[in-house]
């Protein structure tokens, strides 16, 4: 996993609440045995027509927001079953943070384990946010983990956003450090070889691979 500190940007607008797992990677897709490749099918029964060609009103497949890589969404986002190829497929497709008003906690788990930044700001910072894209898609947004701020520049009349947000400190310490479960345990690699080392043979130990 690779370090987050900063990440600027612009945002993808997925103006809904309670979008649930299903609805970002639905469940004929979760075959797959590798972390990747879920990406063209995030969103799919939103961002596809029954023939398969892009539905031009999901804002996915629209130009302006091509190349997005932070996602903004609304309240509860990432309910439903745990299933991590959630934010795997939101990764794949390209987003490195999620800002929305609020999350279900697996998701937003699974999101800290990829290095997929989750940040939840009050109702009112989000929908000017949603204004802001709105009135010009090319704004560039500010995530800043380090000082746990949301920056955005004014639109026309619009007022700007410098927000803080809050994150569990573990996992911003994780983000920071591009440290996901394997990396934290090998950070103990030393204390682990020790007390392998000291056990005694007779004991049950699982083969070097």
């Amino acid at each position: 996993m690779e370090p987050v500190t900063v990440i600027r940007g612009t945002a993808c607008p997925i103006e809904a609440n309670d979008v649930d797992t299903d609805a970002i990677i639905p469940k004929q897709y979760l075959k797959r045995v590798e972390r990747t490749g879920f990406g063209p099918f995030a969103f799919s029964e939103w961002r596809y027509l029954d023939d398969g060609s892009p539905n031009p009103d999901f804002p996915m497949n629209q130009p302006q927001h091509q190349g997005a890589n932070i996602l903004l969404a609304g309240r509860n986002f990432g309910c439903g079953s745990s299933r991590e190829h959630a934010p795997w497929a939101l990764e794949d497709a390209g987003f490195r943070a999620i800002i929305a008003t609020s999350f279900a906690d697996i998701f937003r788990n699974n999101c800290g384990q990829i290095g997929v930044v989750a940040v939840q700001l009050g109702e009112p910072i989000v929908r000017q946010l949603f204004d802001l894209v709105a009135a010009d898609p090319s704004v560039e947004i500010t995530v800043d983990l380090e000082q746990q701020r949301v920056r955005a520049p004014g639109v026309g009349e619009l007022a700007g956003v410098d927000a803080h947000f809050d994150i569990d400190q573990h996992t911003r310490h994780c983000l920071l450090n591009g440290l996901d479960d394997i990396g934290l345990t090998l950070q103990e690699d030393a204390a682990i070889a020790g007390y392998e080392s000291a056990r005694p043979a007779w004991r049950p130990r699982v083969p070097a691979s």
